[in-house]
């Protein structure tokens, strides 16, 4: 409201419900704005922040309770029980809401809602502007300016809360479990799928979900960036590339390990695991106070680019390589995303033309790779590798703080939890 200013309205529709198919929702989720405003769980809401609003400032339309419904559905908290347990000054029936909206709106200057993210929504807008009876008595009772909100929201979003970096370290240690997990169940002849329910079944046990599809890939699957499959058979000598997070109070983890599908890495794997893991950890020591967003790509860049050419993947100089960008046929994505409500958070990473500046509580992924295909022009015994090691790094005063450092990461940290040693 203290952006917005005095004499302006702001208005955010909630996530409605889906099908899935028949008369079956998928599971509901709020909309992450939405939520970060509100807390708010539910289908059918739209909050209204409105300063010097008399009935008060924080205002939640929202379903009735019904008893009726709360039999089939469970739950719900209603207008009174989003006074009581969410803290809002009001709240009225989300049936209303036609009806008091042009009176909320009625004489303010500007009004503040996501623009074009949801033309329904928009059109909604557009009818309760419409509605404002005329008064004489105000020079504008139409509000005359209308903004979008996201940007303000998004660049509050990208600083976190002490309680927000707890729920962030909750799920990076819940994701770190599940990891932990993985690694001992694997065996080869099993295939990628079981993994993925020993994954799901930590999630389910502690409350949780994932905060994405998982990635479980062994062999040449786990070249593939987004393979979501989760179907091959893991082979004896295959490397197993397993990109897994947890959702903890709407708050997510990302968190990718490599590891041999038999618990113990040949001279080649270890080769090219080394360089990854060094390049992420020379990319973890560039999250710092003052650093910018692209300083940790361009150190892991630089070390995967050393470490291609110290193993003859790659011909030429250092500069050669990273100029013309050699690497790139094996290191093809940026090295990390903002993280938060969403596993790609909110937030800029540019602002004009000029990378963003780290500062303190943002929090952001680590997560530089390797991948060569089986096409791949090298030798045979190179092909079918992928490696990516990805953390979650929260930018403090002191320097980088590791929020999934509970997942083994190091040759030795991995061969002791896979071998029981």
């Amino acid at each position: 409201m203290k952006t917005a200013g005095a004499n302006s309205i702001i208005i955010l529709g909630g996530r409605a419900e889906y099908l899935r198919n028949g008369d079956i929702y998928y599971g509901y989720r709020q909309d992450s704005d939405f939520y970060y405003l509100s807390g708010f769980n539910e289908p059918d809401g739209v909050l209204v922040l409105c300063p010097g609003y008399e009935a008060g400032e924080h205002i939640l339309f929202c379903r009735q309770a019904d008893p009726k419904k709360i039999i089939w559905d469970g739950p719900m908290l209603g207008t009174e029980g989003v006074v009581r347990s969410l803290g809002f000054d009001v709240a009225y029936n989300i049936k209303e809401i036609d009806q008091r909206m042009p009176k909320l709106m009625a004489g303010r200057e500007k009004i503040l809602f996501k623009i074009g993210e949801d033309d329904v929504f928009d059109q909604r807008i557009s009818h309760w502007m419409k509605s404002i009876e005329p008064n004489k008595w105000h020079k504008s009772p139409v509000p005359n300016e209308l903004m979008s909100i996201s940007h303000a929201i998004h660049d509050m979003r990208l600083y976190k809360s002490s309680d927000e970096i707890k729920c962030l370290k909750k799920s990076a240690n819940l994701a770190a479990k599940a990891h932990v997990r993985m690694m001992q169940a694997c065996r080869p002849g099993m295939y990628e799928y079981e993994l993925q329910a020993e994954y799901i079944y930590q999630l389910t046990a502690n409350q949780s979900c994932p905060s994405y599809p998982p990635i479980i890939g062994s062999g040449n699957n786990g070249c593939i960036l987004h393979y979501i499959n989760n179907d091959g058979l893991i082979q004896d000598g295959d490397l197993v590339l397993i990109d897994a997070g947890a959702e903890v109070d709407f708050y997510a983890s990302d968190v990718t390990r490599t590891f041999p599908a038999n618990g113990q890495f040949s001279v080649r794997q270890r080769d090219l695991y080394e360089v990854v893991l060094q390049a992420q950890l020379d990319a973890i020591d560039q999250v710092k106070l003052g650093k910018h967003w692209n300083d940790p790509h361009t150190a892991a860049v630089k070390t995967l680019s050393q470490g291609l050419l110290d193993l003859k993947l790659l011909k030429g100089s250092l500069d050669e390589v990273l100029e013309d960008k050699l690497y790139a046929q094996f290191y093809m994505h940026m090295t990390g995303h903002w993280l938060g409500l969403d596993v790609h958070d909110c937030g800029d990473y540019k602002v004009d033309d000029l990378w963003v500046e780290l500062e303190e509580h943002m929090v952001l992924t680590i997560e530089p790779g390797l991948y060569i295909g089986e096409h791949a022009n090298v030798p045979d015994g190179w092909k079918g590798m992928g490696i990516r090691i990805e953390d979650d790094v929260q930018v403090t005063k002191n320097g980088p703080v590791v929020l999934s450092d509970k997942a083994p990461k190091t040759i030795k940290e991995i061969e002791e939890c896979m071998l029981g040693c």
